[in-house]
């Protein structure tokens, strides 16, 4: 059953992961206290979709770094799993080169922390949580099995955060960096609308 986390601390957890290629036994959000982060979950390794998404991800890593943003995977299987398909090459359908850090959930209680479990097949959505440097949930996405998620609106959606943090305004439909934002009040959206 899926729950809202917008506005709240991310739920905390401890778990193993595979971090620049080695296991990683005390893995935590907390170690990004202070900088933002994509943490996204994935349904399966070796799977279809999935290799996809995350090579995607990796593919605009120096756009989050830009922006002091650190992307993290998550799925159910184990830390061991996470290894093996990491280096399996792209073209075998593998995850090789991908560099962030991939969380193994392997007990599912981080995916039922987030509401992003599946409960009939133990397995994850899609889910993607994008918390702001005080650890709070700011963005929620869940897409079912079949439906990929763009790399490009998150980034999108991090620069919206990362523009009303720094200048107060709200970010409008389609609003992407460089564009017109507004003050949040009825006179902000009668001068956007007059533009």
């Amino acid at each position: 059953m899926t729950h809202v986390l917008i506005g709240k601390k991310a739920p905390h957890f401890i778990a193993k992961a595979v971090v620049n290629g080695e296991i990683v036994d005390q893995f935590s959000l907390d170690h990004f206290n202070g900088k933002y982060v994509l943490f996204f979950f994935y349904p399966l390794d070796f799977t279809f979709v999935c290799p996809t998404e995350l090579h995607a991800f990796q593919d605009q890593m120096a756009e989050f770094v830009k922006r002091d943003a650190h992307v993290i995977a998550c799925s159910i299987d184990s830390c061991y799993s996470h290894a093996a398909w990491q280096r399996t090459p792209k073209n075998l359908g593998g995850i090789q080169g991908i560099e962030y850090p991939i969380v193994s959930d392997i007990h599912k209680t981080i995916a039922k922390q987030y509401g992003v479990l599946k409960e009939e097949e133990g397995i994850a959505f899609r889910g993607q949580f994008l918390i702001d440097r005080a650890g709070i949930v700011r963005h929620q996405l869940i897409n079912d099995l079949p439906i990929g998620r763009s790399v490009d609106e998150a980034i999108r959606l991090l620069d919206a955060l990362i523009f009303h943090e720094e200048h107060g305004e709200v970010c409008p439909a389609n609003w992407k960096a460089g564009a017109k934002a507004m003050k949040p009040s009825q006179s902000g959206l009668a001068t956007y609308f007059s533009r």
